[in-house]
């Protein structure tokens, strides 16, 4: 290829991938309307409401969406699976998951016959939604409802915050029953002396353990290991091991002959939002950060009550306040608030932790952008180094919402109600080179 000619633009395929997949969604628009419209006219309230016997059996309702959705006549369903096309039970789950969205997740369905949220995002909230009460569904809907970018992550999260507000005494056994399948397991050595470990934890107990190998990896490295990451970590692993084995060696006290072995404790730092509602005592849920879930108060309990815990208390955190230092640096409290405030990396649909994530400065601090909250966004390497070695740019109108514009120009804003594309022209531009 001759090096001075400028590669094609592939904006024109980009462009007709974008518009067929508006054609499909709103195929699969009319197909829902069609199946909510077949859904009305085939609701059976019971025995009595039963359309027909045929062959001795009874065409009774079948319960295929969660509490408070209409049954539906078991013996039209099946007629209705075969017209789509679809198997037995992969047709009744689907359709199963549209009577879910119009009947129990209102805005959920608005949303999808809008054009705002694709079909098959609102199938994976309705696959996640069917086990809750009504009540505690309906509250999931009222969040959602303008949060078409949301992630998979974050809406496994609000419907376990869900059955925590809503049912919290179910929600406590299933952590109880759940927490009885907690192992540690070593498997046989293989022909190279190695071993696999498998093992269910809880999440405290797994931070914890994941932030002494990483710590201890680093150590390693500047050390002189040049061992990759991940067996640096292994080795690491090995080495707490060893530290715990050690224990035993200890040497009494020559002037008491006592035996004293003090190990690092677990360090728990809570950033507990406080609302309204935490005041009045009405909410049960408490937010870890350092796992971005919520968890029950009877967690948090076990997890202070646990043997040399120390527990962290910081001063209370406005997260819009404006703190600029003058150095490029940026200091670990400015980190704090940017991972306080926009969770992950704020490149469109990227969901790594932000405390996993480089600190970018959105106006570069050599043109006078500030080493200020205000100023800093948190993107992981990959995306750091897109926005900084490629065309891919974004402008921030107010801090935690970002506006990215992509090398042939599609827009999509990020902020805390997820990824959405931007078709309005009228928004503004990203700020120049």
């Amino acid at each position: 290829m001759d090096l001075g000619t400028r590669p094609r633009s592939t904006a024109p395929v980009l462009s007709r991938l974008s518009a067929g997949i508006q054609v499909r969604n709103q195929l699969l628009v009319e197909e829902w309307a069609a199946i909510v419209e077949w859904a009305s006219d085939h609701i059976v309230t019971g025995p009595e409401g039963a359309a027909t016997i045929t062959e001795g059996y009874l065409d009774t309702g079948v319960p295929i969406a969660g509490a408070g959705a209409p049954l539906v006549s078991e013996f039209a369903l099946m007629e209705l699976v075969a017209v789509l096309g679809r198997t037995p039970d992969g047709g009744k789950a689907y359709v199963g998951r549209v009577i879910e969205c119009a009947w129990r997740l209102p805005n959920v369905y608005d949303a999808v016959v809008a054009g705002r949220l694709a079909p098959w995002r609102a199938e994976r909230i309705a696959d996640l939604t069917r086990g809750l009460s009504a009540e505690a569904a309906g509250f999931v809907d009222r969040q959602l409802w303008n949060a078409s970018g949301i992630g998979w992550a974050q809406l496994e999260r609000l419907v376990a915050e869900a059955m925590l507000r809503f049912d919290p005494d179910n929600a406590e056994t299933d952590r109880a029953k759940a927490a009885d399948h907690r192992h540690f397991d070593i498997g046989d050595v293989d022909e190279h002396g190695l071993v696999h470990l498998d093992g269910l934890m809880d999440a405290a107990d797994g931070h914890d353990l994941d932030q002494a190998v990483a710590r201890r990896a680093e150590v390693l490295g500047r050390l002189g290991d040049d061992s990759s990451l991940d067996v640096r970590r292994s080795k690491a692993a090995a080495e707490l091991a060893r530290q715990d084995l050690a224990l035993d060696l200890l040497v009494p006290d020559p002037a008491t002959g006592e035996v004293v072995a003090t190990v690092p404790g677990r360090k728990v730092v809570l950033n507990v939002h406080v609302t309204d509602t935490t005041l009045a005592g009405r909410n049960p849920v408490g937010r870890w950060e350092e796992g971005r879930s919520p968890v029950t108060t009877a967690q948090i309990r076990e997890w202070l009550r646990s043997k040399s815990t120390t527990i962290i208390v910081r001063p209370v955190i406005d997260l819009a306040d404006h703190l600029p230092v003058t150095a490029y640096e940026i200091p670990d409290r400015h980190k704090t608030r940017v991972a306080l405030r926009d969770h992950t990396c704020r490149f469109p649909h990227c969901t790594r932790p932000a405390t996993r994530c480089d600190i970018d400065h959105a106006k570069p601090h050599d043109r006078g952008g500030p080493t200020c909250p205000c100023n800093l966004v948190p993107l992981c390497r990959r995306h750091h180094r897109a926005k900084t070695h490629s065309t891919w740019r974004y402008e921030s109108p107010m801090p935690g919402s970002y506006v990215w514009t992509s090398p042939n120009g599609f827009r999509f804003r990020v902020d805390h109600r997820g990824t959405h594309p931007v078709h309005d022209t009228g928004d503004p531009s990203p700020p120049d080179e």
